[in-house]
């Protein structure tokens, strides 16, 4: 059974941080795993969190969510297509604009705790999926910076 258990945080925590399963990538594949990103997304657009996210322009929306799929498609192992497109990650840099507290980490992570049981379902290895939870559990703590 996946455990989607939100680690506490707040501002100033750096944990080590360890990248999801390579198999997850190679299980879920690019497709997937761009689909599974939209899908995130698109619950981001009616949530407490939206005003993080370019939700009223499509063009600035749809290219949010290709450069948040390049980048964990990169970080699981797949094809480097955010370092091809942008450049280093420089994730806590790229976020630093944003106004990122506790709760809004809280909140995508919840979205994503909507998600994630999908590919279980969908004969997704259940220790891949949660590999990558662990990941972005513990990677979203950096991202704090209110």
């Amino acid at each position: 059974m996946l455990d989607l258990t939100i680690t506490p945080a707040s501002r100033g925590e750096f944990p080590d941080v360890v990248k999801a399963h390579p198999g997850f990538y190679e299980e879920v594949g690019e497709t997937r795993f761009r689909a599974l990103v939209d899908e995130h997304y698109e619950l981001i657009r009616n949530s407490d969190i939206a005003f993080l996210f370019p939700v009223n322009d499509d063009d600035d929306f749809e290219e949010a969510k290709k450069h948040a799929a390049d980048y964990f498609i990169q970080i699981c192992g797949g094809p480097n297509f955010f370092r091809q497109n942008r450049g280093e990650e420089r994730v806590v840099g790229r976020h630093a604009p944003f106004r990122i507290d506790a709760h809004g980490r809280e909140s995508w992570l919840k979205l994503y705790q909507q998600v994630l049981p999908k590919l279980v379902d969908e004969g997704i290895s259940e220790v891949y999926v949660q590999s990558f939870w662990d990941y972005i559990n513990i990677h979203s703590i950096w991202m704090i910076n209110t």
